[in-house]
């Protein structure tokens, strides 16, 4: 299994030391990322990634360092170079290297960095559980920036609590999970945040969209509010890594709960609370039939891509 890592038009060792010290994304987290699921040897959805990855520099104003054409060249290399059938595909753009400054330097060029690793299918326990917590990211979630120290803090947090994933809430409305979207299932009908400026629009959740369509459910790109989550019959987060996901539970602290409508202003003495006194929120009432209903939907899907058929109705 062959990892395979590239850096400004060379491939390297993925152990060595390739990024200088004054290098914007190292300082400041100056740049943006994708991560491509690559299946039968084929990046899935390569082409909404590369067109996510466009938006996500152009509104920072760092220049794109490759046309879709050479961006698809270089990752097909990579990939054929690492040997793997099933992989994920890593990169990264920052705004390059400079002596260190807030203000943006002239004269650099953007860092490229890549990685490809192994990647194995989802594993998906029964019992999966989102820890919710208060939505700390800054307002520009749209852009896909290599800051991310928050969702990492609540990833963490929620892996200590034992849930699969975070469950954020943004002054009582659902957002979306620490490195997920999150889907609701009421009266039928699916409910998924819109993609606007307060979450990152996935391409998983955007391809299960087209999906949902296609197989007759019908779909409210709509926040949930958090006071209405017990009205929910099923919860399922995607991703490109966790592809669906069945949720069965939702939980928090008691000591967090209040954060989850009004973050309080006093700074906290850690921002990475224990979960000690848990508070059950939802728990699923019976079999997650639309979920599952997806879930095939997705799988089918799968199957086309690895045979090489078309994956949506035109």
């Amino acid at each position: 299994m062959a990892v395979v890592a590239y850096f400004n038009g060379q491939f390297v060792d993925p152990d060595g030391a390739w990024v200088p010290l004054e290098e914007r994304g190292h300082q400041f987290g100056d740049g943006v990322y994708e991560v491509i699921r690559v299946y039968s040897g084929r990046p899935f959805l390569m082409e909404e990634h590369l067109e996510r990855l466009e938006r996500s520099l152009r509104v920072i104003d760092i220049p794109n360092p490759h046309t879709r054409e050479e961006w698809a060249q270089l990752i097909a290399e990579s990939v054929r170079r690492s040997g793997e059938a099933e992989a994920q595909v890593y990169l990264q753009v920052t705004r390059g290297s400079a002596v260190r400054g807030h203000a943006f330097p002239g004269g650099t060029a953007p860092n490229v960095s890549l990685v490809v690793r192994p990647a194995a299918a989802p594993v998906h326990p029964e019992d999966a559980a989102l820890l919710a917590l208060p939505d700390e990211r800054w307002p520009n979630v749209y852009v896909k920036s290599i800051n991310l120290l928050p969702n990492v803090i609540a990833k963490e947090t929620a892996k200590r609590a034992g849930a699969a994933e975070a469950m954020l809430v943004r002054a009582g409305v659902i957002t979306e999970g620490a490195s997920s979207n999150l889907w609701f299932v009421i009266g039928g009908r699916v409910y998924t945040h819109p993609a606007n400026r307060y979450i990152l629009g996935g391409i998983t959740r955007q391809f299960v969209l087209q999906l949902a369509r296609e197989s007759g459910v019908e779909v409210v790109e709509e926040a949930v509010p958090f006071s209405k989550l017990g009205e929910v019959q099923e919860v399922f987060v995607t991703s490109t890594t966790q592809e669906i996901l069945p949720v069965a539970r939702v939980f928090t602290d008691r000591r967090i709960a209040p954060a989850l409508d009004t973050l309080p202003a006093e700074p906290p003495e850690t921002l990475l609370p224990k979960v000690e006194e848990p508070v059950e929120l939802w728990r699923r009432p019976g079999a997650a039939v639309v979920t599952a209903r997806l879930a095939e939907a997705f799988a089918q899907a799968l199957e086309k891509f690895r045979n090489y058929e078309p994956l949506l109705q035109a």
